[in-house]
């Protein structure tokens, strides 16, 4: 028997997908961070966050996340709006009813990313 996954206490990929859909939705009316989409496709965006989250969360996604750095460096991420971001995920992760264990896994595997995210 095969041990449940992230991926899978999530809700697989409809679960996943409901939670970058909240997400995106706090995302891009957050006064402080809508400078970040201006012009951005935000369906490609979900579409991408989704395939990231369940990529690190166990599923079976293929995601590759060496040119983070390289995809996000004309952005000037900082600190403070990497945390907003982060909050703005945590946020969706409680909506949706996710424990508290499987927010901080995930949630660590984001902050992972802050040295490729974050610029300034």
């Amino acid at each position: 028997m095969t041990a449940e996954t992230l991926y899978d206490r999530l809700g697989g990929r409809e679960g996943i997908e409901a939670v970058v859909d909240g997400f995106y939705n706090r995302v891009l009316t957050d006064k402080r961070l809508e400078s970040y989409f201006e012009g951005v496709d935000t369906d490609t965006l979900r579409d991408h966050q989704a395939r990231f989250i369940s990529h690190v969360a166990g599923g079976p996604v293929e995601y590759d996340s060496r040119n983070m750095a390289a995809a996000h460096a004309h952005l000037n991420v900082t600190d403070e709006d990497f945390n907003r971001v982060a909050e703005h995920l945590d946020t969706s992760l409680r909506a949706a009813d996710v424990s508290a264990d499987d927010r901080e896994e995930l949630l660590a595997a984001v902050a992972s990313l802050r040295a490729d995210v974050v610029s300034v």
